[in-house]
């Protein structure tokens, strides 16, 4: 025996005793998520090519390791909250691991906040749109706070005397974490708290109460709030019944004289996706507010932050597309199966060009409806009309379209994307909170049956735009033809597919002004001709698959 362990100690151990890691696709970290031909494009058209560079370096950031990695571990380890000190005193704060921390420092500094409202250029808010549609490429739930502060401050400007105090700083570009006396920060974040359990979207059955105190404009609020992420947030725009109605308050976590304000996290929830990102169920009770507009008008207050938020829905599937787009790309150019790259395989080919047909029209439709945003707040009184039915339409139809989009590339990798290290799952998991966040599909839909009953110029800007592609596709035509003769039978239980019609008549006016024709041809054969099937990669015989695939997944890595 003493022989036998001898002989054993001098035998070396091999590493692989069964196998080497052969026809695996190396890392897609380093790469360029503006490397995006639509996007590039777009940005152009709409506007803001003065920010090309900055948006492709933001792009080269995004697809980097360490962005890439902050991401990974803001999701793997999910804020904490922490309702006590150790002494038993109330403080009510939420821990991020410092890779969230990286990714909004990024993001602030990089303009995706409130910072558009301080720049005066034209397209300064479709240069924020591209940037988002890059930086997007990291992870979701850090977009939410940039997203509630961008859309904060056009609501605030409802009341000037509190605009001219708190506008300056949700429009820095400083990322300043921590509970601190909001005008002794160098920048500030800003969040909402508009939902409660009885009602959700119906927030005219809130029942948190506001009561005046003796100094004007100022109330003490008492209820609950049941969805308010990023409760770490410095000011938060909330609805509450004042005695003159349903009112929009201004509520910060901590008040002038530097005390806390009654801001009580009941809990975070457990959500199925959107994990880096705390949502919570705060508290007021005795909760020092600031009115915001006038009583009653608390609706009309918020209605302009919901424009915003509906358009970041939209950025945000549109980016969550082209990421897992690049990464199931990126899997079948580097995967060999039955002696040939996946990529080479005629079938595959049809699914990834489907998918970037989608991908395209979403970024497309995205980037026009910023430029919408833009010119509506600069006082384009056709654009606003555009806007007002476009941004809903686009929030239902482009949300809705993620989730199939991210199963169908996440299958792109087989077993290897239901795994986790993947990363696709986490994206999957993602994909439908976009079509909830702000209004679900039924809030929108009705939302868009609203516009056309009560605001009829809506429905002629819609026309206007898609009559500026009259005659150049013939199934085109014939859809504009079909949804201007639907519109006068509009129903609500027909809301829907009304809105789907307009949403998919809508892209395809946008790609046969602006894509090639391998790509406008291909997207109006299908979604507007009928030769299509249920799932993705059933695109016609006729498609040129060669052409959507060198503009979607240039050959690069």
């Amino acid at each position: 025996m003493a022989g036998m362990a001898s002989i054993l100690a001098q035998s070396p151990v091999p590493v692989h005793t069964t196998h080497d890691v052969t026809n695996q696709p190396p890392p897609l970290a380093p790469y360029d998520a503006s490397d995006d031909t639509a996007l590039l494009e777009g940005l152009r058209r709409e506007g803001a090519g003065w920010a090309e560079e900055d948006v492709r370096r933001l792009g080269l950031l995004a697809g980097g390791p360490e962005p890439q990695e902050w991401a990974e571990l803001a999701n793997r380890h999910e804020p904490e909250l922490r309702t006590h000190d150790r002494y038993g005193h109330r403080v009510d704060e939420v821990d991020f691991h410092p890779g969230w921390h990286e990714l909004m420092r990024v993001a602030v500094a990089e303009g995706l906040a409130g910072a558009p409202w301080a720049d005066d250029r034209p397209g300064a808010h479709v240069a924020r749109t591209a940037g988002g549609l890059v930086w997007g490429h990291t992870e979701a739930g850090h977009g939410c706070p940039t997203s509630m502060t961008y859309a904060a401050v056009p609501a605030l400007r409802r009341q000037p005397d509190l605009a001219k105090v708190y506008e300056p700083l949700l429009t820095s570009r400083e990322y300043e974490p921590g509970l601190r006396v909001p005008t002794d920060k160098r920048g500030l974040l800003a969040g909402m708290g508009m939902t409660e359990k009885q009602g959700g979207s119906d927030v005219r059955t809130n029942t948190t109460t506001a009561t005046p105190t003796a100094e004007d404009g100022v109330y003490t609020l008492r209820g609950h709030k049941w969805f308010t992420s990023a409760p770490m947030c410095d000011v938060f725009l909330v609805l509450a019944q004042a005695p003159g109605g349903l009112s929009c308050f201004l509520v910060p976590r901590v008040l002038p004289d530097g005390t806390r304000n009654t801001f009580r996290i009941q809990r975070l929830k457990d959500k199925l996706g959107n994990r880096s990102n705390a949502s919570s169920e705060p508290e007021f009770d005795g909760t020092v507010a600031w009115l915001v507009g006038p009583e009653g008008q608390g609706v009309k207050t918020i209605i302009e932050m919901v424009n915003c938020t509906r358009l970041d829905c939209v950025m945000m599937s549109a980016a969550l597309m082209r990421k897992t787009l690049v990464e199931a790309g990126h899997h079948v150019r580097h995967r060999t199966a039955f002696g040939a790259r996946l990529l080479d395989q005629p079938l595959m080919r049809n699914v990834l060009a489907d998918l970037a047909l989608e991908s395209e029209a979403a970024t497309t439709l995205t980037l026009r409806l910023a430029r919408a945003a833009d010119r509506a707040v600069r006082g384009d009184a056709g654009e606003q009309g555009f806007r007002r039915i476009a941004t809903a339409v686009g929030k239902y139809w482009v949300t809705k379209r993620g989730p199939a989009f991210t199963a169908e590339a996440l299958e792109c990798l087989g077993g290897n994307g239901y795994v986790e290290d993947s990363g696709m799952p986490r994206h999957y998991r993602e994909a439908p909170l976009l079509s909830i966040w702000e209004g679900s599909g039924n809030v929108n839909a009705l939302d868009v049956l609203r516009a056309l009953t009560r605001e009829p110029a809506t429905a002629d800007a819609l026309f206007g735009e898609l009559a500026l592609a009259q005659g150049a596709d013939a199934r085109l035509d014939a859809a504009v033809g079909r949804l201007r003769s639907r519109l006068g039978e509009a129903t609500q239980a027909g809301a829907r597919r009304l809105v789907e019609q307009m949403a998919l008549t809508l892209q395809a006016s946008l790609l046969v002004r602006y894509a090639p024709p391998a790509v406008a041809d291909a997207f109006c054969a299908t979604r507007l001709g009928g030769d299509w099937g249920y799932a993705f990669g059933t695109l016609p015989d006729g498609a040129d698959l060669d052409g959507i695939l060198g503009r979607a997944l240039p050959e690069g890595d």
